[in-house]
């Protein structure tokens, strides 16, 4: 059965700057094509992406990842119900237990309230369902034990997933019944060429010790910081037909499809964003459209972009992303539904060719529109 199938390919330059470090504060590389590479973690970058969606989407379209469950869905009650006010928590902690979530001590002794045994990823209705229901049973019981039906408890938290829910997947260890499987897939950014990390030395001065004639000049802090600059290929796949089966609608499908566009060309993660001033927008954008399977096109980029390459590393990136593109479509008879291109200048050609020439708004909406059309009975 023919598939959905959104391919983002994104090129990317950054300057110096170290917006995803790994343990000992130094940027992420990875070894690809024999040579060490920049790397941003999918992870990262799909947090920039919900970040994102603050800006895009409803509240009530969104959900929350938290420990604090108890906290939350406890607030939410004694806004629905203020006469339950002074039981929120013990409520909320009965229908979380109810639904199957496994919940702790927290870990800070200041804290009273138990927190479910791992990070909970609910979208905002979810949380608002299990509210209704602890409610619900509360003015049921009166006076009588309370008694809250285990399967509905299940049921009102596995439905109406949020858009960032139903994207990027939910997996709750000992509840598996309740897990939701991803939409989207989102690569590891990597470098078209070879990096090395540089450091920073900096110092800082004291500037109340700087006035005083008797104290010395030194500095009052000094310190070292590792950066890098690269140009990224970014990539990322969308599932729309498991998108549709996570939202259960087509308009909301196509709203989560057009945020996540946006979203994810237009995002960036945010480390040391106030030391390098490092925020970009992509050089040139690549959207396909398929109905076989997802195709990374990494491999135009197995051997790294020299420093010589005519046109510069950009123009270099773009060429190569073309051509590879092009190629592997005619080895392998894959003809996509429809191609987008958009970046800045003539340089982004090379991709126009592949299909239509656009803008970012221009793609948002032809994206919609495609995926629209495709689910519409």
């Amino acid at each position: 059965m023919p598939r959905t199938i959104i391919d983002f390919h994104v090129i990317q330059t950054v300057p110096p700057s170290n917006i995803n470090r790994d343990d000992t504060g130094s940027p992420k590389t990875a070894v690809y094509g024999g040579v060490t590479r920049a790397r941003v973690s999918s992870q990262s970058w799909k947090r920039a992406v919900r970040d994102g969606f603050d800006d895009l989407l409803d509240r009530d379209q969104l959900g929350v990842r938290t420990k604090q469950v108890v906290e939350m869905v406890g607030k939410e009650i004694a806004t629905r119900s203020p006469d339950l006010a002074d039981r929120a928590f013990e409520l909320a902690k009965a229908v979380l237990e109810a639904a199957g979530f496994k919940l702790k001590a927290a870990r800070k002794k200041t804290d009273d309230l138990e927190q479910a045994e791992f990070l909970l990823f609910l979208s905002h209705q979810q949380v608002g369902n299990l509210a209704d229901l602890a409610v619900e049973a509360a003015h049921a019981a009166g006076e009588a034990k309370l008694t809250i039906e285990k399967a509905e408890a299940k049921a009102r938290a596995d439905r109406d997933h949020s858009v960032d829910v139903s994207l990027f997947g939910r997996m709750v260890a000992n509840l598996p019944e309740l897990n939701v499987e991803a939409a989207v897939q989102v690569a590891h950014a990597l470098s078209v060429h070879k990096v090395t990390n540089e450091y920073d030395y900096f110092t800082a001065v004291d500037d109340y010790k700087a006035n005083d004639d008797e104290e010395d000049a030194g500095a009052g802090m000094i310190g070292t910081v590792e950066f890098n600059s690269s140009t990224l290929y970014r990539y990322a796949a969308l599932d729309v037909d498991q998108l549709q089966r996570n939202l259960g609608d087509v308009v909301a499908t196509r709203r989560a499809v057009e945020a996540f566009t946006r979203a994810f060309v237009t995002t960036m993660p945010s480390g040391k964003q106030n030391t390098f001033a490092n925020r970009t927008l992509p050089d040139a954008v690549l959207v396909v459209a398929r109905e076989t399977q997802p195709v990374n096109l990494v491999g135009a980029f197995e051997e790294a972009v020299g420093e010589g390459e005519k046109g510069g590393r950009i123009t270099a990136s773009i060429h190569r992303l073309a051509t590879h593109a092009r190629d592997l479509h005619e080895a392998f008879d894959e003809t996509p539904l429809h191609t987008w291109a958009f970046g800045v200048g003539e340089r982004i050609e090379p991709l126009a060719e592949l299909g239509e020439r656009s803008t970012l708004d221009g793609v948002v909406n032809g994206v919609g529109a495609l995926v629209a059309d495709r689910l519409s009975p």
